[in-house]
């Protein structure tokens, strides 16, 4: 058995969510893998591993990755953590917190979350088929604010 079978998935979804920023930053960026790989000094299996948020991947790594990157981490304690406020956009867009964009983003595979961005190219390219009398009170929020952020109309 690995130690990595003895970890909760529960701990898992922050460095998931840590890969995905990294994945998100080095895209924004405009540098390919390998380059930031090499320029992190670690192989490109190992930045790979890392944008998937992988628990085995050492803490070094991950902080080499943040300072190429120009990114930091911060511990802060979980109660502490204010839910976002209305109107504004969060950074990240986990599809599984909105039914309605998970199913216009049916060509996004696994659990990678969404600039808000392409959520809003999402929404704007599939307007046809949006269901929104469907939307959850969240959902709605989000689109509102995608709408007024982004300057769209609707």
């Amino acid at each position: 058995m690995t130690v990595q079978a003895n970890i909760p998935k529960q701990a898992h979804q922050p460095l998931q969510a840590l890969g995905t920023a990294i994945r998100a930053r080095r895209k924004a960026l405009k540098l390919n893998a390998t380059v930031a790989a090499e320029t992190a000094a670690i192989s490109r299996v190992t930045w790979h591993r890392i944008e998937k948020g992988e628990p085995s991947v050492t803490a070094g790594a991950y902080a080499r990755a943040l300072h190429v990157l120009g990114l930091s981490v911060m511990a802060v304690d979980a109660a502490t953590i204010v839910p976002p406020k209305a109107g504004l956009i969060p950074a990240l867009i986990p599809l599984e917190h909105y039914p309605q964009l998970q199913q216009l983003a049916w060509q996004v595979t696994g659990n990678t979350p969404l600039t808000a961005r392409e959520a809003f190219d999402i929404y704007q390219r599939n307007q046809r088929h949006l269901a929104q009398q469907n939307f959850t009170p969240t959902e709605q929020a989000l689109f509102d604010a995608l709408q007024l952020g982004f300057g769209g109309h609707g």
